[in-house]
């Protein structure tokens, strides 16, 4: 048992190309408040010369969404060995109609929207930011029932999964739906 207990996430940090264009587009497109900025020309962990721009965005119930800007860096790019669907951020609503609402304005500003894809236990949309992340709005449409079933069979799935590298079957109902 850990000595300490986590009462949550701070924040997560990813890196984005403009900081202003940034924000506005979470602003804009997600409904975010723009909380705060801190820049300064060394890194505070480390002390090394290398100007940023770091930005706080809120995200709802304490949960906090962070770019930094690093002009001095080479232009970001990605994990060429990863697909692009792996790494993404993933928000909540709590309504099928706030996901459809999410829907129509990521589409109104132009954007590619895939879903809304059923999970089983929650259907989400997907698109990208102006940095190349891929954001995930999912809304939950899952059971009590459900849900503690699937964390019943979660460390019997890891334990399969672990052995043969193949995909378990424990939670094969999630794949039974409309």
């Amino acid at each position: 048992m850990s000595a300490f207990s986590l009462s949550g996430v701070h924040h997560v940090a990813y890196r984005c190309k403009d900081a202003k264009e940034t924000v506005e587009f979470y602003q804009r497109v997600m409904g975010m408040d723009f909380q705060l900025a801190i820049a300064e020309d060394k890194v505070p962990s480390t002390g090394a010369p290398d100007p940023y721009m770091h930005v706080f965005l809120d995200a709802g119930n304490d949960n906090v969404l962070a770019f930094f800007e690093l002009p001095n860096s080479p232009e970001m790019g990605r994990d060429g060995n990863t697909p692009e669907w792996v790494q993404h951020i993933a928000f909540k609503v709590d309504t099928m109609d706030q996901l459809e609402a999410a829907k129509a304005a990521a589409e109104k500003e132009g954007l590619d929207v895939i879903g809304p894809t059923n999970h089983g236990v929650f259907k989400s949309i997907y698109f990208f930011d102006p940095n190349g992340h891929r954001l995930e709005i999912a809304c939950n449409t899952g059971t009590p029932e459900q849900y503690a079933e699937l964390k019943r069979v979660a460390p019997d799935m890891l334990e399969e999964w672990s052995r043969t590298r193949k995909a378990p079957r424990h939670a094969d109902w999630l794949h039974k739906h409309d």
